[in-house]
């Protein structure tokens, strides 16, 4: 089949349109189309950018094969009336279609539509002009669609926005903690080269916590990566420390903030608790009912002497006033005998709840019907 020149090199398009029988519409045979349609249609075919036309009073449609990502699985569009291929955003079309048709070009960037391209709605965005297409006589008598979907920039920078959103919460965060850390970490101190060594200890802490949170690549820190990395200096000492408690997700505030208690929690045991000795350390987090609240509890056994220390420094001031103020809860420490336990206690709505418990990446699971904990020695070979 010999084809006109002006379907030349149009592709699948020009093909369905040599195909179509117009004889039935109100175009009537392709041989009585006026020369405007014509140019206009051979503008449209040799293009590669997406485009559609418009033409006459019935809204007759026509595309280029750059057009057809565009329409996706809707039926042949060729020959049927723009609003019936685009009956799903009608309503959000038709004035500017109006406008065309008298005169007047559109210019729109990144306008957001519904359609059904497939078998479900989607949200699509879309920049677009439609500008008027006039005869011989300089009557309008169809438009141009020219267009491109941006669907997936606009998604990108709402998602870019959501990010930076939440790395300015963070970094509000941080500096916060920051700056306390150092200001009651040199005003506590007894002497210079101490609040240095206090300071530097912190704040590593305080960059393992981030660098956890950085490579969840969320706004959520577990508890039970929390304490793994808070031990990660102290190799040797793994072996005596269990874990009680389910899978439990802390949001990026109450992570930080419980990460310099585990610190602080770590260092004193260390220098004057069970870990200087032969005791143990045992750390169980609950996270049960709505109307319950989320506990976490360090208990040190074996310590020789416990009793409470005379001087109330910034340690006792983080695990006692900043940590719970971070939580909206409240912290209590009981020492006794050969004992030591610090509690931790907030409102469940503070912390954020995993999905469900399950499988962590250890190997280890946690049991929905021991109240999502399962007792299990830290760090396991």
């Amino acid at each position: 089949m010999k084809y006109p020149l002006f379907l030349s090199g149009g592709g699948r398009s020009a093909d369905a349109i040599m195909a179509r029988d117009w004889s039935e519409t109100p175009l009537g045979p392709m041989d009585d189309w006026p020369q405007s349609l014509r140019i206009a249609l051979g503008m449209m075919l040799a293009s590669h950018f997406p485009k559609a036309i418009v033409w006459g009073e019935a809204l007759t449609t026509f595309h280029n094969d750059a057009f057809l990502p565009i329409i996706g699985e809707k039926p042949d569009a060729i020959g049927r009336g723009f609003d019936e291929v685009w009956s799903e955003i009608w309503p959000d079309l038709e004035p500017m279609i109006q406008r065309a048709y008298a005169g007047e070009a559109t210019f729109i960037e990144n306008f957001p539509l519904t359609i059904r391209r497939h078998d479900y709605p989607e949200e699509a965005y879309f920049t677009f002009c439609y500008s008027p297409i006039r005869d011989e006589t300089g009557k309008v008598a169809g438009m141009m669609d020219t267009v491109i979907e941006t669907t997936q920039t606009v998604l990108s920078q709402r998602q870019l926005g959501v990010v930076n959103g939440e790395l300015a919460h963070r970094m509000r965060n941080m500096l916060t903690m920051v700056t306390v850390i150092s200001n009651m970490s040199l005003r506590h101190a007894r002497t210079l080269e101490e609040g240095r060594a206090a300071l530097s200890q912190r704040l590593a802490a305080l960059g393992r916590a981030q660098s956890l949170l950085l490579a969840e690549k969320g706004s959520a820190m577990d508890v039970a990566d929390l304490v793994e990395h808070a031990f990660a200096p102290h190799a040797c000492l793994r072996d005596r420390l269990i874990l009680s408690g389910g899978e439990c997700p802390l949001p990026s505030k109450q992570g930080l903030s419980l990460s310099l208690a585990l610190n602080e929690l770590i260092t004193n045991s260390i220098k004057y608790g069970a870990l200087s000795g032969a005791g143990a350390v045992r750390i169980d987090w609950t996270q049960t009912g709505p109307d319950d609240p989320f506990r976490f509890i360090w208990t040190e056994t074996g310590v020789e002497n416990a009793h409470e220390p005379e001087r109330r420094g910034f340690g006792t001031r983080v695990l006692m006033e900043f940590v719970p103020a971070n939580f909206l809860g409240e912290a209590r420490r009981e020492f006794g005998g050969d004992r030591f336990v610090y509690e931790l206690i907030a409102p469940l709505a503070v912390v954020r709840s995993a999905p469900a418990p399950g499988a962590r990446g250890d190997g280890m699971t946690a049991d929905p019907q021991a109240g999502n904990e399962t007792a299990r020695p830290a760090f396991p070979s």
